[in-house]
């Protein structure tokens, strides 16, 4: 059985990629990647809520120099990360405004060249994020194009030529729930959300997201976001 490193940040796509990877490969390791974001307390309890439950080896792994740039909402807590009316999922120019706020620079490619490493030292075949193609309209480095390249380059990085993978790069958030549910996903481990509140906030772009997948599936966790 082939070998398989998956990212997990606890959110919907990381978490089902996780699930159909325990399917179809050995996973040797998941990581999470604490790079200062707002969500990273509640992404690594989540994360390893997880883990735990599919008794796998998680391992944190701090990044810090994201926190010098200074350029996304997500970390700087100067800035504010763009919630309610300012959210706008169904419009792509407003969706493209809000992506700027929140993006951290060069995170997947950072973070995805590190998991390369560890999968080079293990004898990894697939490194495996949680990518979706309708983020992918406002973030090209949640792209098939993406992936595909960065796979190219793990050609001359990697000894055993480690391959970025990711199940959900062709679906939308609607249908990579659906998916879950098939995969019997326990919705209530997983958070969406850019913040580490007591529930989800609801309000964030993430959280919207999410949350019209759920309803679109008649699958909303009774109490999983906040009361807004």
């Amino acid at each position: 059985m082939k070998k398989a490193l998956v990212l997990l940040s606890s959110g919907l796509d990381s978490t089902v990629n996780l699930y159909a990877a325990v399917n179809k490969y050995k996973v040797v390791k998941v990581l999470t990647f604490d790079y200062g974001q707002r969500a990273a307390k509640k992404e690594v309890q989540k994360s390893r809520e997880i883990c735990k439950l599919l008794r796998l080896d998680h391992q944190v792994v701090k990044v810090d120099l994201f926190k010098g740039f200074g350029k996304s909402s997500l970390i700087n807590t100067k800035m504010k990360v763009p919630t309610k009316n300012q959210v706008q999922i169904g419009n792509h120019q407003r969706s493209l405004r809000t992506a700027s706020s929140v993006w951290v620079p060069n995170r997947n490619g950072v973070i995805l060249n590190i998991a390369a490493a560890f999968a080079d030292a293990y004898e990894v075949e697939y490194v495996i994020p949680g990518f979706n193609k309708e983020e992918a309209m406002t973030f090209p480095d949640n792209s098939k194009a993406y992936l595909h390249q960065l796979s190219k380059a793990f050609q001359y990085s990697t000894q055993n030529g480690v391959v970025a993978k990711c199940f959900t790069i062709d679906m939308n958030k609607t249908e990579i729930v659906k998916w879950g549910k098939k995969l019997k996903v326990d919705w209530n481990l997983t958070w969406p959300c850019y913040f580490s509140g007591k529930n989800r906030c609801g309000q964030c772009e993430s959280c919207l997201r999410a949350k019209n997948a759920f309803e679109k599936n008649g699958t909303l966790p009774k109490n999983y976001f906040a009361s807004v």
